[in-house]
């Protein structure tokens, strides 16, 4: 949807005044899965997709809102006790608190908003939605926030009014996008870098299976659990090792009689993903995609065969790539379901998708989703 679409839809609902518009991306993570919570980098970009909102302040004490794509409205207060009923409208509400739990004067407002960042594909349309409304409320009252604190906002809304402990990185791609630049982000020490993100003569797509296997929360914490108690047996022999990103498999290989093999394997996922990471920054430098694909691929084997985070359609698709030659394939996200994230080249992407799609079919009974993305700008008013 454009910004005029959500402009005259905001005029009929609310008078004919017009109200200032921002947006805000979605992202993908090219590689760095399941790295965060263990101190290690992850390797987001913004894309092309995202959430519209227009937004007027109305003089009253309760905020207005429409979500344009549910056709449902929402009217809150903005003390603790206002936290509305509907699910999208916590995001909203949660972004005012927030603002004001860290001395920001909000003002309540008129809005309506829309997007096109697919909903449960792994893109965070609800990270780009806390990011339209805090980069714009920061901007309209003059509040001075830095981005990393919007950034912070966006995650202590799902924090504290959403229910979801996530980590920084889906509204920290949100806010700080550049077009043609993927972030690499230090989770352990919060420093970030822009690496060139160009790929001419390729495309960057996502194949959504549609399949969401419930295990997902049960088994994050698991896993979890065994990088932290891997973690901690490394330390009691090397004080330096805080996170696993801090280990390496000689660290881990000295200890492997003193924990799980479920523990062993997970940890040295962790301990090899993080070495991948550093190998694309590298490749991304000098402009070389093939290397960049042979390790996301590696990821996708690391994250189905030590991880256990895949599942049989994302590795069904997995294999639909390697054998058209694509370039890099992987699954993205927590896992269980979802997206994977293929690097294709152009040449190869028509048959590549048709293939995909009926082969698919044949098998799982519809087809997956197509989702072509372009590394994008962040936060930002239109």
């Amino acid at each position: 949807m454009t910004k005029e679409e959500v402009n005259k839809i905001f005029k009929e609902k609310y008078g004919n005044e017009s109200p200032e518009v921002y947006t805000s991306p979605g992202r993908v993570n090219l590689i760095g899965e399941h790295t965060d919570y263990n101190g290690s980098f992850v390797f987001p970009g913004a894309i092309d997709k995202g959430m519209i909102a227009a937004i007027r302040f109305n003089g009253t004490d309760k905020i207005r809102a429409y979500a344009i794509d549910l056709d449902e409205s929402s009217e809150f207060g903005l003390n603790e006790e206002d936290l509305p009923k509907e699910g999208w409208a916590k995001y909203i509400f949660g972004v005012c608190r927030e603002i004001i739990k860290r001395g920001g004067t909000i003002k309540a407002f008129d809005t309506a908003f829309a997007g096109d960042v697919p909903l449960g594909a792994g893109m965070s349309s609800s990270a780009a939605l806390e990011s339209t409304y805090a980069f714009a409320l920061n901007e309209m009252l003059n509040l001075s926030i830095d981005k990393f604190e919007l950034a912070r906002i966006g995650q202590s809304t799902e924090h504290n009014y959403v229910g979801v402990k996530c980590g920084i990185m889906d509204q920290f791609a949100s806010i700080f996008g550049k077009k043609g630049h993927l972030i690499r982000l230090d989770t352990k020490s919060m420093e970030y870098e822009y690496f060139p993100f160009d790929p001419k003569g390729y495309k960057l797509v996502l194949l959504d299976t549609l399949v969401k296997h419930e295990l997902a929360s049960s088994a994050y914490n698991k896993r979890r659990e065994s990088c932290e108690t891997a973690a901690t047996t490394i330390a009691k022999r090397y004080p330096e090792v805080e996170f696993l990103r801090d280990a390496s498999m000689q660290m881990l290989d000295e200890v492997k009689n003193e924990i799980s093999e479920e523990d062993y394997i997970r940890a040295q996922y962790v301990i090899e993903e993080t070495q991948r990471v550093r190998d694309v920054s590298e490749a991304l430098e000098r402009g070389d995609y093939e290397t960049v694909g042979q390790r996301m691929y590696e990821t996708h084997h690391g994250m189905s065969k030590l991880y256990e985070v895949s599942c049989e359609e994302l590795d069904f698709l997995n294999n639909v790539a390697r054998e058209h030659g694509v370039t890099g394939s992987r699954v993205m996200g927590g896992g269980f379901g979802g997206c994977t994230i293929n690097l294709v080249k152009d040449e190869l992407y028509d048959s590549f998708i048709v293939d995909a799609k009926e082969q698919f079919k044949d098998k799982y009974g519809h087809e997956p989703k197509v989702y072509d993305v372009v590394i994008s700008d962040g936060a930002r008013k239109l």
